[in-house]
């Protein structure tokens, strides 16, 4: 026989309808539906595309009281609540609701509702908790410690969800129907191309991952590529990688910081794919002046990074992504980004715009997680696998929203004659 509901818990679910009604106001146009903990369904019974699960009574107000979006995080990832579906439509209604009446009145309202609420069960942070960097920001040590944070989780873990090649960042499609090896694939030999790469060159790719670019580039280009990162996990599987495919004479993976690379004997082509997140406002000027450096007269550099829009840049708070998934991570407006390369001396050749190529990289990503979740438990708690979960599903919401874009630009530096070295057209990255 099921238990019959106490008065207590009729109230407590009055009271979360309540308060799901008050904090979105148009439950009839929104596609994410809620399950309480004991079934009951608001706003109606019809299906949507994703359910949001509160596990508990107190769930809203552990959601919701802090006002932070860390907050919200831990909320789900402490599993106050989960996502049941497609977890990418429940940001499109966050930013709904962050649309709402956010007066100061409206809050405290919400604040003395959500008091009426019990408290949660004090959260036993996992593996993994907030990010606690020590140093000065962007210096080559604390640097190190946040590629650690977030890349040296577990190879193993990585390896569950990316490509066969391990890239982990935008693939290019060619159709929408493209598997994500297919479309990975497409992404490295664009890059070569873009670069104009042949045998006898040398190559740097700075921030290379597990080595996938620099391996692609010398078996199919002929060039002798050298890859750093810092993170040791990567460097120890990508030299593997690279033994195991025979290419060890021709390309190599180290951990360098890029401000520490020889530039004495210099690179013919440089490329940075997905690092340059980490390299932080401040240190801009460093980093295209030490492009520069490393890259010979007549050379091109390829630098491809996540960007936010220009109307977005303002003072904000503690993120989730900086707590739980990229710390001292920073996003700046493209028309940054050149203006810094070009102060170093870099001409700018071409910039193109990935963004609904990053959504549907993500979205693949996010599948095969989720399809992978009980194996993806023997390397990570529950908690690490819900950061992944949650910071992929948002990043593909803001690449299809168009709050997030990705560029690659293509840098060049002129001889002393001002000769680029770059042919008339672009024809030769599209043949064949």
């Amino acid at each position: 026989m099921c238990a019959t509901p106490t008065i207590q818990e009729d109230e407590r679910v009055d009271q979360t309808l309540h308060l799901l009604d008050r904090i979105f106001t148009t439950p009839a146009t929104i596609n994410v539906g809620v399950r309480l903990w004991d079934g009951t369904l608001w706003p109606s019974s019809t299906p949507r595309p994703a359910t949001i699960v509160l596990k508990h009574p107190g769930a809203l107000r552990e959601m919701f009281l802090s006002g932070t979006e860390v907050g919200l995080g831990e909320a789900f990832l402490y599993d106050d609540f989960d996502v049941e579906g497609d977890i990418e439509t429940v940001f499109e209604l966050a930013e709904a609701l962050s649309k709402l009446s956010t007066s100061r009145l409206w809050k405290l309202e919400i604040a003395g509702d959500l008091l009426h609420l019990p408290a949660g069960q004090k959260h036993q942070h996992g593996k993994r908790g907030r990010a606690k960097l020590k140093g000065k920001r962007h210096t080559a040590h604390r640097d190190s410690q946040a590629i650690a944070y977030h890349y040296d989780v577990s190879n193993d873990f990585y390896s569950l969800w990316l490509d066969r090649r391990m890239v982990y960042s935008c693939a290019y499609f060619t159709t929408v129907d493209d598997d994500l090896d297919t479309a990975q694939e497409h992404k490295l030999d664009a890059i070569c191309r873009k670069l104009r790469l042949h045998p006898g060159q040398r190559l740097l790719d700075v921030g290379c991952g597990w080595g996938g670019l620099v391996m692609h580039a010398a078996q199919h280009y002929g060039v002798d590529a050298t890859g750093i990162t810092l993170s040791q996990p990567q460097a120890d599987l990508a030299s593997a990688r690279i033994a195991d495919a025979g290419l060890a004479d021709q390309c190599r993976v180290v951990v360098q910081d890029y401000r520490a690379v020889d530039g004495s004997e210099g690179y013919d082509a440089l490329v940075s794919v997905g690092m340059f997140e980490h390299v932080g406002m401040a240190m801009l000027p460093t980093y295209f002046s030490q492009a520069w450096q490393l890259l010979k007269p007549g050379g091109v550099f390829l630098n491809h990074g996540i960007a936010n829009r220009a109307a977005d840049m303002g003072v904000r708070g503690p993120t989730f992504s900086n707590t739980y998934v990229f710390p001292d991570g920073e996003l700046v407006p493209i028309n940054i980004t050149l203006h810094a390369a070009e102060e170093s001396g870099f001409e700018v050749r071409d910039v193109e715009s990935l963004r609904e190529h990053y959504a549907l990289t993500l979205r693949h990503w996010v599948r095969r997680l989720e399809e992978q979740h009980d194996e993806a438990l023997q390397f990570v708690d529950e908690p690490t696998y819900r950061v992944w979960r949650l910071f992929m599903s948002g990043s593909a919401y803001g690449f299809t929203s168009g709050g997030l874009n990705v560029y690659q630009a293509l840098l060049s530096r002129p001889d002393a004659n001002g000769h680029s070295g770059l042919p008339l057209t672009r024809a030769d990255w599209y043949a064949g």
